[in-house]
């Protein structure tokens, strides 16, 4: 069985994860996170892949703050990347980052701190 809540950690408060489920926002509280960013388009994988909107619910009931920002797997436009570094600038921390696997996230992150 898969934890509900995978992740790792890029610093100490950022981290990231691959896909994650609605009930894995209740988790990522718990566990001390106070804000979630979603690089992942809806449907990218079909239909059985988690809406944002289930997701966003789910992570506001549970008291997080929640930012969409999907961006594509292959390539992550300067706009998408300086958008990335507002929402890591203004959101509170520990930030929860995720993609389809996490590389994405990592790479959005790493060009965002570069700028």
């Amino acid at each position: 069985m898969e934890p509900l809540l995978p992740h790792r950690r890029l610093t100490d408060d950022i981290s990231v994860a691959p896909q994650l489920s609605p009930p894995a926002m209740a988790e990522a509280a718990r566990v001390g996170f106070r804000s979630v960013i979603n690089n992942r388009p809806d449907y990218e994988e079909g239909p059985q892949q988690p809406t944002n909107a289930s997701i966003e619910a789910a992570a506001l009931a549970a008291g997080l703050e929640y930012r969409f920002l999907p961006v594509g797997s292959s390539y992550q436009s300067p706009a998408e990347v300086a958008a990335f570094a507002r929402l890591l600038a203004e959101l509170p921390r520990p930030i929860l980052v995720f993609c389809r696997s996490g590389a994405r996230s990592t790479r959005l992150y790493n060009a965002a701190v570069s700028i």
